[in-house]
Parts: structure tokens; C-alpha cells; sequence
């Protein structure tokens, strides 16, 4: 038994054997799959060069007025008219009526005033003359000595002149009172709201209207920290004023623009947002010292409006399109010659909502920027430059069938 064990067991390795080894055959004779072509990456280019840039920082505030006041009166009294310009919204001329008090009383003043006065001149005219007679009368007696002023009613003059002087006095006030009734305006401005009726009793204190002027208008425009390096903003008033364009925050589609020069800044950092408040100043903003065929559109109090501050001009730079970029910091350059990518980071010096500003000494003068959208684009990856104008294939990841490999800086 032992025997034919020892010669059967050879035997059965042996099939074993050639049984695994004709799986193994079949196995490698599947039909392997095919391998990958590479694939190119169609993108339209823009060739970089270099140029100047005018910086422009846009900001935005709200247009207030460089002057506004509470109008009241400086007398007491019953209004009794209110001119047609003392209405809400209303202009008006510096100087003009704006509101009357009855001014009878007031009337009866300068009278009483006038009366006053006629008679402490008189009474000064009658002790001019007695102290001249004093005089007289003293010569006559034949003293040589010269008389005391008790003899020549010197105090009594100078009582008489005192009291012609305060009835002068009285009697301006009286009429500067009877001139008061007439509410005047301080400044050529507009009505912002009237308080005051026609038969209400008012005093000094009481408030007839708010106004403001409309000569000049002001808007605060917060400059951020970052932004400063790149304006020369004027500090003085012997510093030349910088020219500002403001438009519509409310209608950026319409077409109206007000010129403004900042004539200042605040000159500290606002605490809470660390910016500086530059102060630009609209002259005539309601047009009204032109021709009406010839005025724009009125600047309002409270309107919010965006300003392009013009900046620093940025020498030998180039000009990126934000949608060239790619994750924030990435660009990917076409090598002429080889026709492929070559991914590159970006540190931008200056950029706004269209373009992105680099002073890069490693970039040649005339490189190709691609602008295509590129989903998958690993580095060095072949291209096809598309005309401009026609958009390339769907640029996509290949299937998932097998995890793409790629260098570190793919990523």
C-alpha cells in the first residue's frame, strides 16, 4: 500500500502543475485593454505684452450738503406771510423773504424811538447852551482863574450826549427789530422741510425750516488701507484738488456723471473700519448756474453714488482677464514651440473686477496666455490653439476607468 502511495503521489502533483498552469495560460490570453491616446486640449490664447496701466479705485458714498441750517427768527411776533419759496423742496436766493411777522408793533417802536431821540437832543442842545453862557457869565464877573465844571454844567452836558447816544442806539434796534420781521435766507439753498404756518405765534427759538445750501454738495468716500499706496490724495489746502468722476449707485445704467475734485481727507483711520475718508465736493450739483437746455441731472442729498478715484500709473506690467485664472492664482502659459501648458502662480500687484496686474520679471514679452475654460489640464499637457472666436471642445476629465497620475504641481 505504501508502495503505490509513493508512486501515485508524483503523479497527482504533476496534474496538479499542468492544471495551474493552463489557468494561467487562458488568464493572459484575455484581451487586454486597450491603451489610452493622449489627449489635446483645445484653447483659445491672448498674447501677453507689456504696457502702462492706470490704476482706478472705485468707492462709494452718499452725497451730503456742505451746508445746512435751521431757520429761525430773531423777533417775536405772529407770522403773517410765507413766500412760495418756504415749501418743501423749494430753492431759493441768499437774501430772499422767506417769511413775515406783523410788524405794527414793531412800527410803534421806531416811533416811540424816533420821539426819544428828537428829545434828549433837544435837552443836549439846551445844556450845550447853557454851558456856553455859563462861560460867558463868568468872563463878565472878571475872574482870571479858569471855572470848574460844576460852574460850566459840564456833567450836565455830558448826561445830555450820553442820553442822545443811547437814544441813537435804541432807535437802530428798533429798526434792525422792524427789518427782522422780514425772515431773510442766509444762503442761496433749497427747503428740505417748512415747520411754520401762516398765524402761529414764534419766538427766537422757535424753528420755522430746515435747508441747505446749494452751491457746493460733499460725499465722504472711504478709501481702504490697502489702496492708499496707489493715490496721492491732497492733505492741505495748498495741495491741488484730484479730479473724481461720480455716478448713480441707485441706476448704474444710466449714463449721468458728475465731475467732483477731493479737495481733503479726514485725516484719520475710521476706528472701526480702518479706512480713510477722502472728501470730494460737486459745484452746482442742481445745475442751476447754467442754462436749462444745458443742465444735467440734479445730484440729490442722500443720493449714493460710486466714484473712480484715478490712481498711480503701474509701468511695463501685464494685463491678465480674471477669467483666465485659474483657482484664485494660477495661470497656464502655451509654450509656441511644443505647443503645451505650462501652469504658473501669480502674484498680483494690482486688480479690479475685469483684470488681474502683474509685474513678473520671469514672463517674456509676448507670451500666450491661455483663456479657454481648461476643467482638466495637467501640467505640460499638449494643445491646439483655436482661432478667435470658435470655442474648443469640451476640455473634461477622461472616464474614471483608472486614476489619471500627475505631478505635485497638478495640483
Amino acid at each position: 500500500m505504501q508502495r503505490l502511495i509513493r508512486i501515485l503521489l508524483p503523479i497527482v502533483i504533476l496534474a496538479v502543475g499542468a492544471i495551474g498552469f493552463r489557468l494561467l495560460i487562458i488568464e493572459d490570453e484575455a484581451p487586454r485593454r486597450p491603451e489610452r491616446t493622449e489627449r489635446v486640449l483645445k484653447t483659445q490664447v491672448i498674447e501677453l505684452k507689456r504696457q502702462d496701466f492706470q490704476t482706478t479705485i472705485e468707492t462709494q458714498g452718499e452725497v451730503r450738503p456742505l451746508n445746512d441750517a435751521i431757520l429761525t427768527a430773531q423777533v417775536s411776533g405772529k407770522v403773517h406771510a410765507i413766500s412760495d419759496s418756504l415749501h418743501d423742496g423749494s430753492f431759493f436766493d441768499e437774501g430772499e423773504i422767506l417769511l413775515e411777522i406783523e410788524k405794527e408793533d414793531f412800527e410803534t417802536e421806531v416811533i416811540a424811538a424816533e420821539a426819544n431821540l428828537s428829545r434828549t437832543l433837544a435837552e443836549f442842545a439846551q445844556e450845550e447852551t447853557k454851558s456856553k453862557q455859563a462861560r460867558l457869565n463868568w468872563n463878565d464877573l472878571g475872574y482870571k482863574e479858569e471855572p470848574n465844571e460844576l460852574v460850566l454844567r459840564l456833567p450836565q452836558l455830558r448826561e445830555a450826549e450820553a442820553n442822545v447816544k443811547a437814544a441813537k442806539a435804541a432807535l437802530e434796534r428798533a429798526r434792525r427789530n422792524l427789518d427782522r420781521t422780514q425772515v431773510r435766507a442766509p444762503f442761496a439753498g433749497r427747503i428740505l422741510s417748512r415747520l411754520v404756518s401762516v398765524g402761529q405765534t414764534i419766538s427766537p427759538n422757535t424753528e420755522l425750516a430746515t435747508m441747505f445750501s446749494t452751491d457746493s454738495v460733499e460725499v465722504r468716500l472711504p478709501i481702504a488701507a490697502r489702496d492708499l499706496n496707489f493715490l496721492r490724495l491732497p492733505e492741505s489746502i495748498q495741495d491741488a484738488p484730484v479730479a473724481v468722476e461720480l455716478r448713480d449707485a441707485l441706476n448704474p445704467e444710466t449714463s449721468a456723471v458728475w465731475q467732483a475734485e477731493i479737495i481733503g481727507t479726514e485725516g484719520a483711520l475710521d476706528p472701526d473700519s480702518r479706512e480713510l475718508f477722502a472728501i470730494a465736493r460737486v459745484r452746482d450739483p442742481f445745475s442751476r448756474k447754467v442754462a436749462r437746455d444745458q443742465a444735467g441731472p440734479p445730484l440729490r442729498i442722500g443720493q449714493p453714488v460710486v466714484a473712480e478715484i484715478p490712481g498711480r500709473i503701474l509701468r511695463d506690467v501685464y494685463l491678465i482677464p480674471r477669467h483666465a485664472v485659474r483657482e484664485l492664482s494660477f495661470i497656464y502659459l502655451v509654450d509656441p514651440a511644443t505647443l503645451t501648458l505650462n501652469r504658473r502662480e501669480i502674484d498680483p500687484v494690482w486688480s479690479d473686477r475685469e483684470q488681474l496686474v502683474l509685474s513678473d520679471e520671469t514672463l517674456v514679452n509676448g507670451s500666450l496666455l491661455a483663456t479657454s475654460r481648461l476643467v482638466y489640464a495637467p501640467n505640460l499637457s499638449r494643445v491646439e490653439i483655436l482661432p478667435s472666436g470658435e470655442e474648443g471642445a469640451e476640455n473634461t476629465p477622461p472616464p474614471a476607468t483608472e486614476p489619471p497620475t500627475s505631478s505635485p504641481s497638478d495640483s
